[in-house]
């Protein structure tokens, strides 16, 4: 973990959430996706699998892991100390729907890696614009 990284956590999380975070870290590493039951049936606690569900899913909804308060403090020392004026830095818009959850999200590129820098979770009934998606045109392709 980068230094800046490890110590601006630590010092916003109390040490059981500094904890719970890094060996969610780990494990996200390891199975290299998210299922909150993947997840819990990987997490390292002697206690009943709907238990450790219920508690990574309580850690997950804490107010401190607002992208705002945790995450832009991060993300602005990573893009000080790794980018230079003299480069340009590319941002990447993208949209994806997961079911019925739509997500846009924006990320700077870096390596020919895609570090998200915010995100917002969007009406499912509405395009980014705001306007009511509409079925295929006349003539092109469905």
């Amino acid at each position: 973990m980068i230094p800046f990284y490890h110590n601006h956590l630590q010092s916003n999380l109390n040490p059981a959430e500094f904890l719970i975070f890094k060996i969610l870290l780990n494990l996200l590493q390891i199975n290299k996706w998210v299922r909150l039951e993947s997840l819990a049936t990987s997490f390292p606690l002697p206690i009943k699998f709907e238990s450790r569900r219920k508690k990574l899913q309580r850690f997950l909804s804490l107010e401190k892991l607002n992208i705002q308060k945790l995450w832009s403090p991060i993300l602005e020392q990573i893009i000080v100390t790794y980018y230079s004026l003299d480069n340009p830095i590319y941002l990447v818009m993208d949209r994806t729907r997961w079911d019925n959850i739509n997500i846009l999200r924006i990320s700077v590129l870096s390596k020919q890696r895609a570090i998200p820098v915010y995100f917002k979770l969007l009406d499912k009934k509405r395009c980014v614009d705001g306007s009511r998606p509409q079925g295929p045109q006349k003539g092109s392709p469905s």
